[in-house]
């Protein structure tokens, strides 16, 4: 029986791009070591056409060109176009509702084409199911993962596959995967009680067992930690190298620039460009994905989210934040949190908190970091009310904005339309009938300034989608896209019910699954609530966006608090147990 799946990543060293050892793969033959980068250049135009590698003479391994894809009055896809040459790894960026998804799969199979033309391998196709794709060499992990929690990994593996339902079957197939690949998993052990990067380790394994040369993964990254989303990037590489070929869905623009070999950028449904990599800076691509230079040609200037965004793409640390930190948080005025000696045992009598003391203050904006499981989101609940301590004293305000990592199973009520979605923040508040008139005029008011997408083309086959500027309030929360989902979220918990604005902000990973414009206004949002006179707590398994965002760290290690400077060697001595020094702001 294989090893049983205790590591939460996948298995690879997190060296730098292009350094990754080379691994054993599927069929036994060693892994060719990836070529090494090619230095940025600055690109001559805003599409640099893709040149076919050296070691790819014959055609693409993925095309399509010309989809167009409507559903009703939203136009999904418009004229879009992807070469994918064999044994790359091609990224695919874009906006939130930029079409990625969409595009995606219908080369899967899983939508037919309004127009246009797919090829594999130079073989005109039309799929007319995902199965007509598998046994065409494609495969696809989602972003929502399909396994089934009840099911073992070899049931699992055996559910869908080729020929009849043979978990024992499966289950050697899975060992022989697990060795030819190192994506190690115990045939027996149930899906459900597996990590997140082992579920998704799965999805991978279930694609490989179906003899896929073509991997699709629909942002693969957007529930790993930073560690583990390396690792999967890494693995890819050595995926590819053996002439394998990936394409990958992401926001991420620094994982598309060290990690892929081209990107392909569409924007409202329409493909802006391709250009290998080493032609591409993050700021040049940014400026691609949101089209900043195409409306400063226009207007003179770019938008402010633009600007904002673009303006810490670029640099390989975070940029400084003194000019806008407070000078004094306290400025006399009492805390808004204050801890001593909190304790925290889960149902099961494990201790998770232990001799928690701190203090938060009005206007001051403090980072969370620690390593996935030291006890940072049971103190992020206790912060937001959804955990009371099992020791000591923890006083906190009443009105808390909290804005949780899981949006679908914490925040949002997702076949209920958004009006009821924004009354449910006031639930426990409200008495006698609800006023909804003036809750649907504040939902409308919310998703205008908040740019929530109504008419999302990734989310277009919806059933309750229709064209874009329909009342916003009577759109279920499921018909939105993840990324407008997020926008929705936070702007509700902070909006300032009856002219109160939270007193207490509590961000669990607020940007995981946005792009770069709607990152840089979340930030913008949590930057004005601190001004506002907030204390806003912020975790982010990105350290970079801790360090950028926080005026101070509160480290969680082995259940406890360590608040410190935001220091990059520092906090990152103190995630990993290390002394960090003396103890500052402990309040």
């Amino acid at each position: 029986m294989g090893a049983v799946d205790h590591r939460p990543s996948f298995p690879s060293r997190a060296g730098e791009r292009y350094n990754a050892p080379p691994a054993p793969c599927v069929g036994g033959a060693p892994l060719r070591r990836p070529r090494p980068p090619r230095a940025p250049s600055r690109p001559r135009s805003t599409a640099v056409p893709l040149p076919a590698p050296a070691s790819s003479a014959g055609p693409p391994a993925l095309e399509l060109t010309g989809i167009r894809r409507a559903f009703g009055a939203v136009l999904a896809l418009d004229d879009a176009s992807l070469v994918v040459r064999p044994g790359t790894l091609h990224a695919v960026l874009g906006e939130n509702g930029a079409g990625k998804t969409t595009l995606m799969r219908v080369a899967f199979g899983m939508l037919a084409p309004d127009a246009g033309t797919l090829r594999v391998d130079g073989t005109p196709r039309r799929f007319a199911s995902p199965a007509a794709a598998i046994a065409a060499g494609l495969g696809m992990v989602h972003q929502h993962f399909t396994v089934v929690p009840t099911m073992t990994v070899a049931e699992n593996v055996a559910l869908g596959g080729r020929g009849l339902h043979d978990p024992a079957a499966a289950a050697a197939q899975v060992r022989r995967i697990g060795e030819a690949t190192g994506l190690a998993l115990d045939p027996a052990r149930r899906a459900g009680e597996l990590s997140v990067a082992g579920q998704q380790r799965l999805e991978i394994v279930k694609a490989l067992a179906r003899d896929a040369r073509i991997l699709v993964l629909d942002e693969p990254a957007a529930v790993l930690t930073p560690q583990e989303a390396h690792e999967l990037l890494a693995w890819l590489r050595r995926f590819v190298a053996e002439g394998r070929t990936a394409v990958l869905v992401t926001h991420k623009l620094r994982d598309a620039l060290r990690f892929a070999d081209a990107v392909t950028v569409l924007r409202r449904g329409r493909t802006v460009g391709t250009a290998p990599t080493g032609h591409l800076s993050e700021p040049r691509l940014a400026d691609l994905v949101l089209g900043a230079g195409d409306r400063r040609a226009a207007d003179g200037d770019a938008a402010d989210g633009d600007a904002a965004a673009l303006a810490t793409l670029g640099a390989d640390e975070p940029p400084p934040h003194a000019a806008t930190a407070p000078a004094s948080p306290a400025a006399g005025r009492p805390p808004v949190v204050r801890a001593r000696d909190v304790h925290l045992r889960d149902a099961g009598g494990v201790p998770r908190l232990r001799d928690v003391t701190f203090e938060l203050h009005p206007g001051e904006l403090v980072g969370v970091a620690a390593v996935e499981g030291s006890g940072q989101h049971e103190l992020l609940r206790l912060l937001a009310g959804r955990l009371a301590p099992t020791g000591g004293t923890l006083a906190r305000p009443d009105r808390v904005a909290f804005i949780p990592e899981d949006r679908h199973r914490d925040a949002l009520a997702l076949d209920a339309p958004l009006t009821e979605n924004l009354a449910l923040r006031d639930a426990a508040r409200l008495r006698g009938l609800v006023p909804w008139r003036a809750v649907a005029a504040r939902t409308a008011a919310l998703v205008a300034a908040a740019d929530v997408r109504i008419g999302d083309p990734d989310r277009a086959a919806e059933p309750d989608v229709g064209a874009r500027g329909r009342d916003p309030g009577t759109v279920r929360a499921r018909a939105l896209s993840g990324g407008n989902q997020q926008k929705f979220v936070v702007a509700r918990e902070l909006d300032a019910a009856d002219g109160e604005p939270p007193a207490l902000v509590v961000a669990e990973n607020p940007t995981r699954g946005l792009d770069v414009r709607a990152t840089a206004a979340v930030h913008t949002r949590l930057r004005a609530a601190r001004a506002a006179g907030a204390a806003v707590v912020v975790y982010s398994t990105d350290l970079d966006e801790v360090l950028a965002l926080a005026d101070r760290v509160l480290v969680v290690y082995d259940g406890q608090v360590t608040p410190l400077p935001p220091q990059r060697d520092a906090v990152g001595r103190a995630m990993l147990g290390a002394a960090p020094g003396a103890l500052l702001g402990s309040g």
